[in-house]
């Protein structure tokens, strides 16, 4: 039986074509594929069948899917519902037991090579993966069933992207991310604890529409949402650049909304879309609400020292590399260029004839 398309599940469910129409032209502008790109999701939602998707769950801890759920350009709802046939998320899916663990056979069976397996958390490989097991057995044996015959993998968050919390030293289960235990299926890393929701439902309205993997960089990241760090696109980069810095939490810079660099923030080695697309319908990222940035994107990022430690001086970024200097530097300025305007006055007065009254209020110390 031929798989209806994402248009005809949507037709089925009442909607019309013109808010089908406005659908694709707002998830092509929060993915940045210019003004076609609503005409080309219209043409791949309405032509090619809906893609059968499996969402396996290794060692994690559910916020990814959590994310996921709260995406609203497009809603999560539509994804689940209209674009992708989600045939089996033991989060969210009605089936158990049995029932459900057939089908993921059944996939894999039915639609050899044409299948997006999408991972959430990492396989343990220590003691054949006892760790983590999943209908009876090691997820280890689910997910290397599942993985051989895929079209393509989603690694969705940092655990199944670099392994996050539990690849932590001394990673006693032997946790590992996905891209490691796969040589001939295309991988996909959305890193993030968890990852932004609408990076999340834009990717696969990204492979729906193109049918390809977008262009990844050399930790397999989507450039599309992971070219720029956070710290490019912070509101607070102006006071980084002014030398303005909390020193101390809940101190007077602290409530101006100085930079938070010197309390530990990552932003400037951590590339992702924060800064710019906002979590909670774009109401706020953990910068804007007083904490600095984790890194929670990066490889390794639980085992490179304490949150609230400030990051090494950093060289090879010209002004980042010494907040210190950044501050002294601005107030260098300053002083200078209120030498230079004091100076300028001075020769205005001599040129001019002009003395200073001591008392006049044109005097400099006035």
């Amino acid at each position: 039986m031929k798989r209806p398309t994402t248009f005809d599940v949507l037709q089925e469910r009442g909607i019309s074509r013109r808010d089908f129409l406005g659908f694709c032209a707002l998830a092509a502008t929060w993915m940045g594929l210019g003004p076609q790109g609503g005409a080309a999701i219209a043409h791949a939602l309405e032509t090619k069948p809906r893609i059968p998707v499996l969402w396996l769950h290794g060692l994690e801890c559910t916020c990814c899917s959590e994310s996921f759920l709260r995406s609203s350009h497009p809603q999560a709802s539509d994804i689940v519902t209209s674009l992708v046939s989600l045939d089996y998320d033991d989060t969210i899916m009605a089936a158990a037991g049995d029932q459900a663990e057939a089908i993921v056979e059944e996939i894999i069976r039915d639609y050899r090579g044409s299948y997006i397996l999408a991972v959430e958390g990492n396989i343990p490989l220590a003691n054949d993966g006892m760790a983590c097991i999943v209908g009876g057995r090691p997820f280890k044996h689910q997910f290397d069933d599942a993985a051989r015959h895929a079209k393509a993998i989603i690694a969705w968050g940092t655990c199944a992207s670099s392994g996050c919390v539990q690849a932590a030293k001394p990673n006693p289960t032997q946790a590992t991310p996905v891209h490691k235990l796969i040589k001939n299926v295309p991988v996909i890393n959305v890193p993030g604890c968890p990852p932004i929701a609408e990076v999340m439902t834009g990717v696969i309205a990204y492979i729906l529409t193109y049918d390809r993997l977008p262009e990844l960089d050399n930790q397999l990241r989507p450039k599309m949402f992971y070219s720029q760090r956070v710290h490019d696109k912070c509101y607070r980069r102006a006071h980084f650049d002014a030398g303005q810095f909390v020193e101390r939490w809940d101190d007077e810079g602290a409530r101006q909304g100085w930079c938070l660099y010197k309390m530990g923030c990552r932003g400037p080695t951590t590339y992702n879309a924060c800064a710019s697309m906002g979590w909670n319908d774009g109401v706020s990222f953990p910068i804007k609400s007083g904490h600095g940035c984790i890194g929670c994107s990066e490889e390794g990022f639980w085992d490179r020292g304490p949150f609230y430690e400030r990051l090494p001086d950093m060289q090879q970024w010209g002004i980042e590399s010494n907040a210190d200097k950044v501050a002294l530097a601005g107030a260098a300025a300053l002083g200078a260029a209120i030498a230079v305007q004091s100076a300028a006055t001075v020769v205005k007065r001599v040129v001019t004839g002009k003395a200073y009254d001591k008392d006049s209020d044109d005097s400099p110390t006035s």
